[in-house]
């Protein structure tokens, strides 16, 4: 029987440092291969790979589609791609953003369950929001293995938080402890997979992030109509459950957990009010010069006039600076924060 011979690992903000310290204590001779994500800036190279490289034995490379898949080394997502698993090789595809990243943990763990089921290992270290949760739910619900980064433990505990509120992991370890966990596990016998059938939602889901197209694949029949719509292209969303866990996706692939929509949205928010301010500045700009413009032409009445306007358009400014010192990007992490 096959063992545990792939791991998925997602991290965002602190994993770096996290990423390094896992992969350092991890044997050379590991019999399983490891796929990472870890939240990425879409512009410019990533050294991830040759850092990770240099941390331990394993090697480790940036991925390269179509490539194949190799007990005993470190697959890394590039920048701006999405990273999947299928059987025997990797895929690399500029799919939907999901929880405003590409490449997102959620997609990476759904494909590597939705491929191998019960022989995956999914594993959330440290990292802001909940990126990971949806994607770790499926590799239980595929009858793989959940481990997760003690929250007290991360430099930030918000991915790892959100991954044992919603998903029953088999273990919750400190850091030091995870590589060692993980070298056990890799050499137990994985259940057979026919005991966990890959529901419809988890292979529409894994080809949308494989570029397929999402309307047609039937997203809009997954879940129930929500009255929110994408921050990304404004289509409907539809909402989607995990177990307990809620999420949003609309009917171009776009997916949202309730904290990153929370986040998306205050932040379009603000950009909607500077723009805003922006063209009411342009107005002021425009009445001032028709109103000298009248004033070269002995025209007081619509100089006055247009110096009125300009003087309720500045009224309208000084309303939308005061709504922008207030504005704050919301999400559940800044939620709890301000709850402690």
């Amino acid at each position: 029987m096959p063992g545990h011979d792939i791991i998925v690992v997602g991290s965002s903000a602190g994993g770096g440092e996290a990423l390094t310290t896992l992969v350092a204590r991890l044997p050379h001779d590991l019999p399983a291969a490891i796929f990472i994500v870890l939240h990425l800036a879409p512009e410019g190279p990533s050294f991830l790979a040759e850092i990770l490289s240099r941390a331990g034995p394993l090697p480790a490379t940036q991925m390269v589609n179509g490539e194949a898949i190799t007990p005993g080394r470190i697959y890394v997502a590039p920048p701006d791609h999405h990273l999947l698993v299928e059987q025997g090789h990797v895929r690399v595809t500029r799919g939907p953003k999901e929880n405003r990243f590409r490449p997102a943990v959620d997609v990476l763990f759904r494909s590597a369950a939705y491929a191998y089921g019960p022989r995956v290992i999914g594993v959330i270290l440290t990292g802001a929001l909940d990126d990971g949760t949806a994607g770790l739910w499926a590799v239980k619900d595929r009858g793989g293995l959940a481990v997760v980064q003690d929250p007290q433990d991360a430099l930030h505990s918000s991915m790892p938080h959100s991954a044992l509120q919603y998903v029953d992991v088999d273990a919750c370890l400190p850091l030091a402890k995870i590589a060692p966990t993980l070298v056990r596990l890799a050499g137990e016998p994985a259940p057979l997979e026919g005991s966990f059938p890959v529901s419809k939602k988890l292979a529409v889901e894994t080809q949308i992030a494989g570029e397929d197209h999402a309307l047609r694949r039937g997203i809009m029949d997954l879940g129930t109509l929500s009255p929110y719509s994408c921050p990304e292209c404004h289509g409907v969303l539809v909402q989607l459950k995990d177990g307990d866990f809620i999420r949003f996706r609309c009917h171009t692939g776009h997916a949202y957990s309730p904290s990153a929509l929370l986040a998306e949205v205050t932040e379009s928010l603000e950009s909607s009010l500077w723009n805003t301010l922006r063209g009411i500045d342009e107005v002021m700009l425009l009445l001032r010069h028709l109103a000298q413009h009248a004033r070269d032409r002995k025209d007081s009445r619509m100089a006055e006039l247009a110096e009125r306007k300009m003087r309720d358009a500045e009224q309208s400014t000084q309303i939308i600076r005061e709504l922008l010192k207030r504005q704050e990007s919301l999400s559940e992490d800044q939620l709890r924060h301000d709850a402690s």
